[in-house]
């Protein structure tokens, strides 16, 4: 008897996986929670806007609550989940890249009779501290002047997935719009720190890193008046690839400050931002800094290594980093169909989802991995499947941890549950996309996967509806 309970245990616990897996909304509660309904009522957020899921993380019960879960719609930044959990399956948590360094001619004195080149591979982070460890490195090998050429190899990514950093939504300066590429330095932006001088009419301008023959206005004059739009006071010019200017002043009111734009001349910004911190440590290059290739046979003098693959989808995820995403789906592509494209990561997701997630909703739509997309699309179904089944996995710890906990860190941090209950999530957000996607700690101690996107002009209103939903799903004591 014992052994047929069993027996009917399993096949039903199996039955409610496959249905809150492959069908969420047959039999899940499709009534708004009060307060949801409410927040959507205030914002003037249409129900057929949204997009709502949730339900059992180990998938052994119908979802509590699903919503046009099959309709595909635009993810913004949610996105990142498929990318960050695809590449901590195809490469594991560990991986890390490599950039390796190489030098043609013998070293004399301090001097490289020959060039050096660095190969970029497609490493996400190397920021400014990590680009000045590597030339570091190169000083360790008793280089101090290169009598030939510095060659940045950018060849491990195809020159087709640069593209203009305007296109998406006409802000060129923002970081967030820079495009990838196999020897990304510094996300090809330049921060400004405006420091007031005490007693003083002006402010001191420094910049990291800086830029090889480019010129940079070193102060701004101060003005008095509430410190406001102090962007717009100082009235940056930014046009001219070779000289950053201010035709304004900065508020006295404003105190320090700090701004990250991007550089005007994407393309060369590895070269200025290399040659800047190579000439700033008492480096010298007799020839030029250029674009080439290594030649063929020769090997690295060392290869320098990028964190872990653990620690770059926290940095993804916590504060939705596109061009580190972008990096990290190109390199799908790299390792798994040996061309880092665009569309060969295309090919390797889809075929990653397909043997790995493969549900009988319709499969995503990739575009760059990152969310910063008009045209990416996911259902809240194959969204919710592909978190139940991270939540089963061995690299379920890796991926959670890397997701904003609500009013802890990350984009979430000013956004709380009024429960007092805790949730890891991604967020995302574009002009007419917003939403939520990840995890929620309930009160009874049950885990459940939580999906909840708008689509449409008024998307972003819906932040408080679906506040309002993680809060429900947290109470279920």
């Amino acid at each position: 008897m014992r052994l047929r309970r069993l027996s009917f245990f399993l096949r039903t616990a199996c039955a409610l996986s496959f249905t809150a897996l492959s069908i969420p909304g047959a039999l899940a509660q499709q009534v708004f929670p009060g307060e949801v309904e409410a927040a959507l009522a205030r914002a003037k957020v249409p129900r057929d806007s949204v997009t709502m899921l949730v339900a059992d993380a180990d998938g052994l019960r119908p979802p509590r609550l699903a919503w046009r879960t099959q309709v595909p719609v635009n993810p913004a930044s949610i996105m990142k989940l498929v990318t960050t959990y695809a590449a901590l399956d195809l490469l594991g948590p560990a991986y890390s890249w490599s950039t390796p360094v190489y030098i043609d001619g013998t070293v004399s004195n301090g001097v490289l009779n020959g060039n050096l080149y660095i190969k970029g591979q497609g490493d996400p982070k190397l920021v400014l501290e990590r680009a000045w460890l590597l030339l570091r490195r190169v000083q360790g090998l008793g280089i101090t002047s290169v009598s030939g050429d510095i060659v940045l190899d950018r060849s491990a990514f195809d020159a087709a997935i640069e593209n203009d950093p305007a296109a998406f939504d006409g802000e060129p300066l923002r970081p967030y719009n820079a495009s990838p590429e196999a020897l990304l330095v510094n996300f090809k932006s330049v921060n400004m720190v405006f420091t007031p001088e005490r007693g003083g009419q002006q402010a001191r301008v420094s910049y990291e890193p800086p830029l090889a023959s480019v010129s940079m206005q070193p102060t701004v004059a101060l003005a008095p008046g509430e410190c406001g739009d102090w962007r717009a006071a100082i009235k940056p010019d930014f046009s001219d690839p070779n000289r950053i200017r201010f035709l304004g002043a900065l508020p006295a009111a404003c105190g320090e400050k700090s701004w990250a734009v991007a550089y005007a001349d994407p393309r060369t910004y590895g070269l200025r931002a290399i040659g800047g911190m190579w000439a700033e440590m008492g480096g010298r290059v007799g020839g030029q800094m250029r674009d080439g290739r290594v030649p063929a046979g020769l090997w690295p003098a060392f290869e320098f290594g990028s964190p872990p693959l653990s620690e770059v989808v926290r940095d993804i995820n916590k504060y939705s980093n596109n061009v580190m995403a972008q990096q990290l789906f190109l390199t799908l592509g790299l390792t798994q169909k040996n061309r880092g494209s665009f569309e060969a990561s295309r090919s390797a997701l889809g075929q990653w989802w397909r043997e790995r997630i493969g549900t009988g909703e319709a499969p995503p739509v990739f575009d760059n991995g990152s969310g910063l997309s008009r045209d990416e699309r996911i259902s809240a179904a194959a969204l919710g499947r592909m978190l139940q089944v991270a939540w089963r996995s061995p690299l379920m710890p890796e991926l959670v941890s890397s997701l904003p906990a609500m009013g802890v860190d990350g984009t979430l941090r000013k956004r709380t549950l009024r429960s007092g209950g805790a949730a890891h999530l991604k967020t995302g957000s574009l002009r007419d996309a917003a939403g939520v996607a990840g995890y929620v700690h309930g009160a009874s101690g049950r885990r459940y996967v939580l999906v909840a996107i708008a689509n449409g002009e008024n998307a972003g209103a819906a932040r408080a509806a679906f506040d309002a939903l993680v809060d429900w799903a947290s109470q279920d004591n």
